[in-house]
């Protein structure tokens, strides 16, 4: 009889299955929980980028009339926009708005606009054109109202 101690075991171990890697089941629920992410996050951004260029055209709108009131000290009149150093707005502001004064500005009174382009235009239709007057009464065209569309500027 062989000694027992001598007896090499000539079994060989089964297989384990590999778990390296992922399996499809996992991947189309990551690609779905992605989905699902972004279809909420991204109408969400694009609201934030709208209200952010309404801002900084509102913002460039307030100095166009703290401008106009400097100016009106010296001139006794209201001025054009070039005439009060501001003829060409800033890249911020013309990417996403066209800024005018209506009509002619006269000694007494002025008005100025700034009216969406491009998506600003499409996207913006709570708000549409913003303005403000000598008096620094703010109006708005669109359906929003002035406080929400002007951020309690």
């Amino acid at each position: 009889m062989p000694d027992t101690d001598s007896i090499v075991n000539t079994k060989r171990p089964t297989p384990q299955p590999s778990s390296k890697g992922f399996t499809l089941i996992e991947v189309m629920i990551v690609v779905a929980i992605i989905g699902i992410l972004s279809a909420v996050a991204y109408p969400s951004y694009q609201s934030y980028l709208v209200r952010a260029n309404r801002s900084v055209a509102t913002a460039h709108l307030l100095d166009i009339a703290t401008r106009q009131q400097q100016y009106r000290l010296d001139a006794r009149t209201f001025g054009a926009l070039a005439d009060i150093g501001m003829g060409t707005p800033p890249s911020e502001v013309s990417k996403h708005y066209a800024v005018s004064v209506v009509g002619t500005p006269s000694a007494t009174e002025f008005t100025v606009q700034a009216a969406p382009t491009g998506s600003q235009l499409s996207q913006d239709t709570k708000c549409g054109t913003l303005r403000i007057n000598q008096a620094g009464a703010k109006s708005i065209t669109g359906s929003g109202s002035v406080a929400e569309c002007w951020g309690g500027r």
